[in-house]
This record gives structure tokens, sequence and C-alpha cells, in this order.
């Protein structure tokens, strides 16, 4: 077999310290609606930012803190307070979750029934495509869940029509595209 060779200096290039982790408060269209702010950091994605599944793709808050592309999946940390967390969404690819500080309810729209699970410090949940979803911190204090979609292709995040309403009231939406813009605010 043979091996490639890698010097610490490449694999420091790799490296997301998690003191030097800051992350986006408007990584996501749903992020301005009350009860569903967070902190995104985006540790790694696919090989492009239009591929990422980030709405906001300008803002360097967003990027990936390992600039070396992914294969197959994005890794993202979320950090909330008591209460906030995702709006229901969808993906084509499966989500995996897993609290690693505080509870985190996990709940999904079982045709018009909304249905939940609580998972607790290093449980983890994979959510199947196509479902709506989403997650809430149920804790006290500040929060913490690892976030994990699958690939190759996540395309992009399909919101519940509730949601999208809501954020139109705000002022944002996204484009066909997937990208985050500013809209007049309807109220």
């Amino acid at each position: 077999m043979n091996t490639p060779s890698i010097s610490i200096t490449d694999m420091e290039r790799r490296v997301a310290r998690f003191g030097d982790m800051k992350g986006a408060s408007l990584a996501f269209m749903d992020q301005r609606i009350p009860g569903h702010e967070r902190e995104i950091v985006n540790l790694i994605g696919f090989q492009t930012m239009a591929a990422n599944i980030i709405e906001n793709k300008d803002d360097a808050t967003t990027q990936p803190l390992i600039p070396d592309p992914a294969h197959g999946f994005t890794l993202q940390v979320v950090h909330a307070e008591d209460g906030g967390g995702a709006a229901l969404h969808s993906h084509e690819t499966e989500e995996v979750f897993m609290p690693m500080v505080g509870s985190w309810s996990i709940f999904w729209m079982d045709g018009d029934q909304e249905r939940e699970v609580i998972l607790h410090p290093f449980d983890v949940v994979s959510l199947p495509t196509q479902i709506y979803r989403g997650f809430r911190y149920i804790g006290e204090g500040r929060g913490s869940l690892l976030a994990i979609v699958g690939g190759p292709d996540a395309g992009n995040i399909t919101w519940h029509p509730d949601v999208i309403e809501k954020a139109r009231e705000t002022g944002i939406a996204v484009d066909d595209e997937g990208v985050l813009i500013e809209v007049a605010a309807e109220a």
C-alpha cells in the first residue's frame, strides 16, 4: 500500500480548535424567528460553499473552519440557549444529531402530527430523508449539539410552509438556489 505523506503543518490546517470556534448567528433563514436563535459553527463541509447547506453563503462566519472539504458529509456544532433550535425543515439526505451539552428535543412531522424524542448527552439519532424535522435545546444555560448532514449532495433545505411565512415576516427568505436574501418584511 502506498501511504500518502502529510506534514504536521498540513495536518494542522485540518484541525479546528475548540477555543477558536466562532459561529454564525444567521446561517439559516429560521434564525431570525423567535425561538430559533442559535449559533452555527460550520466545522467542515463539501467541496464549495455553493454545495454546502448553509444559506448565508457570503458571510465569513459561515465558512467551514477546516478549509479542506469533507467527502460526502458536513459537520456542524449548534449552540443554543434554553428553547433555541431549528425550525421544521427537511433534507434529501440523512441528518444525525448528538447532544454534547444538555438535553435536546428532536421533533418531526408524522403526517399532521408532531412527534418528539428527547436526547441526552452522547445519545444519537439518525433522521431519515424527506421528513420535516427540527430540534430544540431544553436544558438550562447554553447547550451544544453535534449535527452531521450526509451527502454526497445534501441539496437545499426545504422549509415547512409555516417557517417560510414566519421568516418573511422578519424580512428574510431564500431564493431558488437556497441562498439567504433580504425581503420586505410582511406585516
